[in-house]
């Protein structure tokens, strides 16, 4: 039997496939699963060398001297370099470029890291020199030989001990370690509003300093061409235009100078987003040896050498009506940069926490006080949320605290909070405005899926088996990375594929296919026509990065964009090969159509025809839009995680039983990509919450150096979820998306240490700083059995 299904039918069935809001399955998973993926690692080119890093063993001291002779000497090695090496070759410092202000008006105090330090070591894993042999192990040989004479000076790992007089000074121009005193808010309406309220609540919070963990270590490949004298690095990244940027800025050569390649990446929450020290070794390495040269991290080294984040002290207030009502919330305290500011360090410490601490609440009045610390211990990096799960974790103990001493009923305390949607757009106390939301009917819904209401029988269940239960709310809204544009470029290509070019990068998102989604559904090229190109600074020459929830906004813009540009061309050109007038021509669903007749072209069609023919003056020759998007909005995703956990009184021993998200994150485009980053988003919460915890001790040392020492949850500490979605579209960009990337982050902290705070509640216990051990839970029940007792 013949099939007669038409073309405009069959791309309409395509379009319902593949089409936005379908679970399409990703398209690179069969190539990773299997073991074929490529990584940095994965690449070799002819003659490479490979190179170590030789690090301070001190957190604080004065270099007197560095002895490279014996290592000079060793087999394989072909050359050792220190700072004072590296100091003729005129490279630039690593800086922060963001215009921050402190509360004086006083720019940010920049460190000006260089890339070996050649004066003082100012943490434990420092660069001080390296180490370019014919092999890896003859390297790492010869790096043992190199002799430091370092005078020790006194450490200091806590900002906020950092910040007294006294403390050790990491830099001279930097006074009492603050490089930003940062402030928001109006102080005088803040102090009337609290001296005003029927109750104030008062919470010292510790947010802690965790490790990234990523499952792929940072690793580079240098390579440079002395006849056109350019620099190429391969490395995991999160976007090669800006890391090309930085890299020429600091390298001191003009931008074309500096090639990035960046092949798949083995996760990076933040962390490979910036250029670090040792590619600049390498790649100077490279120019001097005349052949590649290969660095490669270890699981231990990384927890020397990798951005860390979190890491806050934070007094929190919150003041109230004698209804529970929001009149104002304050947060004072420290934030812990590390030894050297980079990136974008300070921003998750400052003013990311006072953007997104409003969250879903109608809170008048807004205040932040964050001293910026140096301190000798790893640098501060993003770290999934940035900012974003720490601001709402503040917020929802604040008032979860509010609540039980005020005696009202926790939900019903935010019930009364919320913005409500005839109040959109809202202008919030954090200075941004929210264009969408419905956060009552997603945390209606949230209550509503997870059964919170019959959580009581569930209680006495678990009371009669001996264990403990709680359960809690964690409410959140996240504001996503700032207005930027984004790079649109769609290629037809001459073996009938499109491809898709732009300045986001994947590296675990998924973002080949929901793109594709997006794609096909505006032009109506077959799905699996679609390539995805983001990972050679020659081809992305524009790009803002994968970051801060940014990419379906971003690059989806971009795409709706050129698109559209397409199609214009796409008239043109029908018009010509139909014999038409342009203005009769119409386009769905994939073809170019005359009005009113049954004349028609495919795009995949016309576009081949026009590569292949020769069209008139006036007439495109090709389909291909090279375009930059228009400056894109932040959005606002939020949502309501229920946490559920039981608790083993005996052994301290915490479980999460039952866990449920709602979110929104306003058109969906694929919702098994968004499950998926909502499960390893509250898995990441979840490791703060209950294991995770960098420390270091008095003189700096780390001793949680490494998974011996470090605990990440494993797939028996993360329940099964129940996910979905309450979609109100954002009417800031043409998709309507919202970012979800970093939502588990923000939901999960907050939760699960309430949902414990609320299990232990019966021993008195009102306030625990994560992370939630076994022996930490174990010992507050202790406390709370002899109080009882007394």
């Amino acid at each position: 039997m013949q099939d007669h299904t038409s073309p405009a039918l069959e791309n309409a069935i395509a379009l319902q496939k593949y089409g936005v809001g379908q679970p399409v399955r990703r398209k690179e998973d069969d190539t990773l699963v299997r073991g074929h993926g490529k990584y940095t690692d994965d690449v070799n080119l002819p003659g490479q060398a490979h190179a170590w890093i030789v690090r301070s063993s001190h957190a604080h001291g004065v270099i007197k001297g560095i002895d490279t002779s014996a290592a000079k000497t060793m087999p394989g090695v072909l050359g050792v370099w220190t700072g004072a090496d590296l100091a003729g070759a005129n490279y630039g410092p690593f800086t922060c470029g963001l215009p921050l202000k402190g509360r004086d008006g006083s720019p940010l105090l920049q460190t000006n890291r260089a890339a070996l330090t050649s004066d003082k070591v100012r943490f434990v894993g420092d660069p001080v020199a390296f180490v370019v042999a014919e092999t890896l192990a003859q390297a790492r040989d010869a790096a043992e030989a190199v002799e430091l004479d370092i005078e020790p000076l006194p450490a200091v790992t806590n900002a906020e001990e950092a910040a007294k007089p006294g403390a050790p000074q990491l830099y001279d121009h930097i006074p009492n370690n603050v490089a930003l005193d940062y402030h928001y808010g109006d102080a005088a309406r803040i102090e009337e509003a609290f001296a005003k309220a029927a109750h104030v609540t008062k919470l010292d919070i510790v947010n802690t300093r965790v490790a990234v963990v990523s499952m792929e270590p940072r690793v580079a490949l240098a390579a440079f061409d002395g006849k056109t004298e350019r620099f190429t690095l391969q490395v995991p990244t999160q976007g090669v235009s800006g890391n090309k940027a930085t890299l020429a800025k600091i390298l001191n050569v003009a931008p074309e100078k500096v090639r990035i390649l960046t092949t798949n990446v083995g996760g990076s929450f933040g962390m490979k987003n910036v250029s670090y020290p040792e590619y600049v070794c390498i790649l100077h390495a490279a120019k001097q040896l005349g052949r590649p040269v290969k660095w490669r991290d270890e699981r231990t080294t990384s927890f020397l050498s990798d951005s860390q984040g979190r890491d806050q002290i934070i007094h929190g207030e919150l003041a109230l009506a004698a209804d529970g009502k929001f009149l104002a919330v304050h947060l004072s305290g420290y934030g812990n940069l590390g030894a050297y500011i980079m990136g974008v360090a300070p921003l998750p410490l400052s003013l990311n926490t006072g953007k997104n601490l409003a969250s879903v609440y109608k809170t008048p009045l807004l205040g932040v006080d964050i001293k910026t610390v140096l301190t000798n211990v790893t640098l501060m990096g993003a770290y999934r949320g940035a900012g974003r799960p720490e601001a709402n974790y503040f917020m929802e103990r604040l008032i979860d605290t509010a609540a039980r001493e005020m005696g009202i009923d926790r939900l019903t305390i935010r019930k009364r909070n919320f913005i409500k949607p005839s109040q959109m757009p809202f202008p919030a106390a954090s200075g941004v405005t929210y264009d969408s939301g419905d956060f009552a009917a997603v945390f209606e819904k949230a209550l509503e899926v997870s059964d919170y209401a019959g959580f009581a029988k569930r209680k006495r269940e678990s009371r009669k088996a001996g264990k403990l239960r709680g359960i809690a709310v964690g409410s959140y809204l996240e504001v996503t990375a700032p207005p930027s544009g984004e790079l649109g470029k769609i290629t037809f290509d001459a073996d009938g594929g499109v491809t898709l070019t732009t300045g986001t990068l994947d590296y675990g998102q998924g973002h080949a296919t929901p793109f594709a989604q997006v794609l096909s559904a505006e032009l109506g090229v077959p799905f699996e026509k679609v390539r995805l190109e983001q990972s050679d600074s020659d081809l992305v020459r524009f790009g803002n990065g994968t970051g801060g929830s940014r990419s379906i906004t971003a690059t989806g813009q971009a795409i709706v964009e050129s698109s559209q540009l397409v199609i214009a061309k796409g008239k043109q050109a029908a018009a010509h090969l139909l014999e038409a007038s342009e203005a009769d021509i119409e386009f769905n669903n994939g073809r170019f159509t005359i009005a009113g007749t049954d004349r028609s072209i495919d795009i995949m069609e016309l576009a081949r025809r026009m590569r292949e023919g020769k069209m008139p003056d006036g007439v495109p020759a090709s389909l291909d839009v090279d375009h930059n998007s228009t400056v894109t909005e932040s959005t606002f995703p939020n949502g309501c995680h229920v946490c559920e956990v039981e608790v083993e009184p005996d052994t301290g021993v915490a479980q999460i039983v039952a866990y449920t998200a709602i979110n929104d994150f306003g058109t969906v485009i694929n919702p098994m990509i968004v499950a998926g980053q909502l499960h390893g988003g509250v898995a990441q919460g979840i490791g703060q919450a209950l294991m995770e915890h960098l420390r270091y001790d008095e003189s700096g040392q780390p001793i949680t150096g490494s998974l011996m020492d470090y605990a990440l949850p494993r797939a028996s500490d993360v329940p099964m979820m129940t996910v979905d979605n309450h979609p109100v579209p954002a009417k800031s960009n043409p998709l309507g998306t919202k970012g979800c990337g970093e939502a588990g982050c923000a939901g999960s902290m907050a939760s699960v240490i309430n949902a414990v705070i609320d299990a232990l509640s019966d021993y008195g216990v009102k306030h625990l700083d994560m992370p939630l051990t076994t022996e930490k839970l174990w010992r507050a029940i202790q406390d709370g059995k002899a109080t009882r007792a007394a």
